[in-house]
């Protein structure tokens, strides 16, 4: 099996995608007022976003997106915009996140976990 399709709700999408394709995905897939579907820039994965009445309660969907770059690439984005809850700073699981929300309220981290995503010290084998 192999992850690489993830969707998430919005109750707007026409306002989702330009702040989709700020952070850097490509749209592939408009289907108005449904359906959208990104391609991500590095590796095969697609994100996409389905209208719904009702956004989910409680802490909700979090979604990853790994940035080698990522103090650049967070950096970029604010000069776009773009809001950040948590500004990037090494985790205790070995990871450096940021952390951010759609306009959804969806929580999104952008992280750089190197060897330590597949690998950590701790992993199981």
């Amino acid at each position: 099996m192999n992850l690489n399709q993830i969707t998430v709700p919005s109750l707007d999408l026409e306002k989702s995608i330009p702040f989709y394709e700020k952070l850097g995905l490509k749209l592939i897939v408009k289907a108005l007022p449904h359906y959208v579907r990104f391609e991500c820039l590095d590796g095969n994965s697609t994100f996409s976003i389905h209208q719904t009445e009702k956004l989910p309660s409680g802490e909700g969907i979090m979604i990853y997106f790994e940035c080698e770059n990522l103090d650049e690439k967070v950096e970029e984005l604010i000069k776009l915009g773009i809001q950040f809850d948590e500004m990037p700073n090494d985790k205790n699981w070995l990871w450096r996140e940021a952390r951010l929300k759609d306009l959804d309220g969806n929580q999104l981290i952008l992280y750089f976990a190197g060897e330590n995503r597949l690998n950590p010290p701790w992993r199981i084998n």
